[in-house]
């Protein structure tokens, strides 16, 4: 959002999904949608500005320190990280392919958008 922190995708982004679990509602404000990158692909500048929050023992979340802004979701141990799709320029060339952890989604909203909904990941 302000800059600070700057990434760069080198391959084509696979669908990402929507998930409405209580942590990712609580990180984005709403549900978060992103789409799983695999790690030699993203490059990021301003790293240095990049704060991460372990929101448990297998899982980090990255915003940046500067604006707040919610970018990155990290499983440390697995070859990938999550980006949320709000923090790419447009355009993505994606689509949302999915709903997890739908049993968690707020009370406040629907999901209604006829794509498949799980309540875990498939």
């Amino acid at each position: 959002m302000c800059g600070a922190v700057r990434f760069t995708v080198s391959c084509e982004l696979k669908p990402p999904d929507a998930c409405h679990c209580v942590q990712c509602r609580k990180f984005s404000g709403h549900y978060s949608v992103g789409s799983d990158v695999p790690r030699s692909a993203v490059e990021i500048s301003g790293a240095e500005n990049v704060t991460w929050y372990y929101s448990s023992e297998k899982v980090r979340r990255g915003f940046c320190s500067v604006c707040g802004c919610s970018m990155f979701f990290d499983p440390p141990a697995r070859n990938w990280i999550g980006i949320h799709m709000g923090a790419f320029d447009a355009p993505t060339g994606t689509y949302t392919e999915l709903h997890i952890f739908v049993a968690e989604k707020g009370d406040y909203y629907e999901i209604n958008d006829g794509l498949p909904q799980y309540q875990r990941i498939p």
